[in-house]
C-alpha cells in the first residue's frame, strides 16, 4: 500500500502467546477504517499526501461539513500522512489493518498520560537530600538549583518540579505481532503512548525521517 499510516484507537494491553510458549506483551489497537478524504498532489499543494478520516460522527459545524462534502461522510478525526503515489490513492478509498501485517516495524505517535504538578522525585528520577542528621524535611527536596556568583542565575532548562505528562509522545521501531483486518485489530508489541480510547497514529517506521543533508 502507498499510504505511509493510518489513524487508530488504543483499546488496551494483553498478552500473546506463540506457539513454542513464549509470551509478548502487546498493546492491542483498533487500525481503521479510515477513509480517504483529500488527495494532496505537487499541483494544487506542492507536496504529496492524503487525509484521511476516523470515527464517523453526525453532526460537524459547517466549514468541516464543507470540507468533508466530497465523501459525504463526517469524522470526527482527520490527520494527513505521506503517500509514495498519490494516483494510486481515490478520495472514498478504505484503509484497515491491511495496511501493516506481522513483523512489520512502525512508529506510534500519542498523547501520554497526564500526571499533573509532580516533583522532581517523580518527574526526573531524583534520589532526594539526606534523610539523617536532622534533616528532616529533605527526603523529595531538589537541592541547590543556583550556579554560583557566576552566571548568578538559574540554568535556563534545568530540571524541577513541574507538568508531568499529557505531551506528543513517539515510540519508535515497535513490532506489529498480529493483524486481524477482520475485527480491524492490530497487537503491537511493547507500549504505546496514551490512555485508553485515546487517538494514535502508526506509520511505517522511518516515514517521517528527514534525508540527509
Amino acid at each position: 500500500m502507498a499510504i505511509h499510516g493510518l489513524i487508530a484507537k488504543k483499546i488496551g494491553t494483553t498478552q500473546m502467546f506463540h506457539e513454542d510458549g513464549r509470551s509478548d506483551d502487546v498493546t492491542v489497537v483498533q487500525a481503521g477504517p479510515c477513509i480517504v478524504t483529500q488527495v494532496k498532489t505537487p499541483d494544487s499543494d506542492g507536496y504529496t499526501g492524503v487525509q484521511l478520516g476516523f470515527q464517523e460522527v453526525r453532526k460537524l459545524n459547517k466549514p468541516r461539513q464543507g470540507h468533508l462534502s466530497s465523501v459525504d461522510k463526517l469524522f470526527r478525526h482527520l490527520r494527513e500522512f505521506g503517500v509514495d503515489d498519490p494516483s494510486d490513492v481515490e478520495v472514498g478509498q478504505e484503509i484497515n489493518a491491511e495496511l501493516f501485517e506481522a513483523g512489520d516495524k512502525i512508529d506510534a505517535t500519542g498523547t501520554s498520560k497526564g500526571r499533573g504538578f509532580q516533583g522532581g522525585v517523580k518527574r526526573w528520577g531524583f534520589s532526594g537530600g539526606p534523610k539523617t542528621h536532622g534533616q528532616s524535611d529533605r527526603h523529595r527536596a531538589p537541592g541547590s538549583i543556583g550556579a554560583g556568583s557566576s552566571p548568578g542565575h538559574v540554568i535556563k532548562g534545568l530540571k524541577m518540579a513541574g507538568h508531568m505528562g499529557n505531551a506528543r509522545i513517539t515510540t519508535r521501531n515497535l513490532e506489529v505481532v498480529a493483524s486481524d483486518p477482520e475485527r480491524n485489530l492490530m497487537f503491537i508489541k511493547g507500549s504505546v503512548p496514551g490512555g485508553r480510547n485515546s487517538i494514535v497514529l502508526l506509520r511505517r517506521a522511518g516515514s517521517r525521517k528527514r534525508p540527509l543533508k
